[in-house]
């Protein structure tokens, strides 16, 4: 009976998933234009907020621990598990009055409505995987981006998401590069737990009943620290919240 229902309601959740992306595009657009970033902003939110929690519709329990350890008014680097592209509404939703940023790969910047707008507008980094020294250049100027603004900036030390479940290990170039940029920025490890299982067949069936985790850990001040040691630590955190 759980399948049934599984290939009933996935359709359903991806209908209103799809609305919400196509309703939203031209939000983000007009908002932009006449009010630019602030109005454009809270119209992501209101969009992440949909994104996220019509996951009900399938039956999905969600649950933030430990959002009151988010630090407010100085950047923040967020450290998160990558499981897979539903992690992204959960990070902005958590994270909204950090107005968290990203750095996607650049085949994410078109093509896709609302996501790919809000990339590209909302103050995130399209690196190309084949030119590392100007990605690096990039990662490098959203440090900056954060420090100047007190915002935040999100980044999968993994490299890629999962495509088992199994955590990869975290590379700490990326993060070593956001601190660069970011001195005052503090470290906050973030554990993504269940979405994964909620797509292991893809985006068709999905899994019916999964109980979404979503824990931010203690930030960590990097000050003065070999961020090889910090990323094998925030790993370990997540490692063990995982359960692997």
């Amino acid at each position: 009976m759980k399948k049934i229902l599984s290939y009933l309601l996935t359709p359903v959740y991806l209908i209103i998933f799809g609305l919400l992306l196509l309703i939203f595009h031209p939000v983000q657009m007009f908002t932009n234009w006449i009010w630019g970033y602030p109005v454009r902003k809270k119209a992501v939110d209101v969009m992440n907020f949909g994104l996220l929690y019509s996951l009900k519709v399938l039956g999905t329990k969600i649950t933030f621990k430990g959002l009151e350890k988010i630090p407010q008014n100085r950047p923040i680097i967020i450290v998160a598990n990558h499981q897979s592209t539903l992690d992204i509404p959960a990070i902005i939703v958590g994270f909204r009055k950090n107005h968290p940023k990203f750095i996607s790969k650049i085949e994410l910047g078109k093509g896709i409505p609302s996501i790919s707008y809000n990339l590209r507008h909302g103050g995130s980094v399209l690196i190309d995987r084949k030119n590392p020294r100007q990605a690096v250049k990039d990662i490098l100027l959203l440090g900056k981006h954060i420090e100047e603004n007190n915002y935040a900036a999100c980044i999968f030390p993994e490299g890629t998401r999962s495509k088992n479940g199994l955590l990869k290990p975290f590379m700490p170039a990326g993060i070593a590069s956001l601190y660069k940029t970011s001195p005052s920025a503090l470290i906050v490890p973030f554990a993504i737990d269940g979405n994964y299982e909620l797509m292991k067949h893809g985006y068709f069936p999905m899994t019916l009943g999964v109980n979404l985790k979503l824990t931010v850990f203690d930030p960590i001040d990097p000050k003065g620290r070999d961020m090889a040691e910090v990323a094998r630590e925030i790993e370990d955190m997540i490692r063990n919240e995982l359960g692997q």
